[in-house]
């Protein structure tokens, strides 16, 4: 028979992750489309979660049909790497840091600027639950778009709207 007995001096055999959910993905899209429009470019505007999958897509009027998978892939990359996709930019080419690494993950790497990781601090680490990922403009546009999601993400959490814990201790790795 199974000892079901919680005692802290055993190892948890299964952790709980925070999952970022659709209404999330869907807030931090709309801050997305409405920089957007500020600024004048239409995006693609990409949200995965934690476990790199897509949570959610909108290709705005007119946005590149070419910058479809390069906003995915932002957003895959920013969470899976658990960092923006801008510190990589100088490093992947030859004689870079992590030259190559570009091609991994079946060339969905990128290290084009756009692509911002969501972390939320809970029980005192700092935990990804998913990216966005912009593109179609310069890289600097795309991160501002970006920015944009993040911020009305990192202020819903802090506000304690949609389940968020209200305490303040959300961060996106810029």
């Amino acid at each position: 028979m199974a000892n079901n007995n919680n005692s802290s001096s055993k190892p948890s055999l299964i952790h709980s992750t925070p999952q970022l959910s659709h209404a999330a993905s869907k807030l931090i899209s709309h801050a997305c489309a409405q920089k957007s429009a500020q600024i004048g470019i239409p995006m693609n505007i990409a949200i995965v979660d934690s476990t790199l999958h897509l949570l959610h897509f909108e290709r705005l009027p007119n946005a590149k049909l070419t910058s479809i998978d390069i906003a995915i892939n932002k957003a895959f990359t920013a969470a899976g790497h658990k960092a923006p996709t801008s510190v990589y930019k100088d490093n992947v080419w030859p004689g870079g840091k992590a030259f190559g690494l570009n091609n991994s993950n079946g060339g969905r790497f990128m290290y084009v600027a756009g692509g911002i990781p969501l972390v939320v601090r809970v029980d005192g680490r700092d935990v990804v639950v998913g990216a966005v990922g912009c593109s179609t403009g310069t890289p600097d546009q795309d991160v501002e778009v970006a920015r944009a999601g993040v911020e009305a993400f990192e202020r819903a959490w802090r506000d304690g709207e949609g389940g968020g814990k209200g305490s303040g201790e959300l961060k996106a790795k810029l």
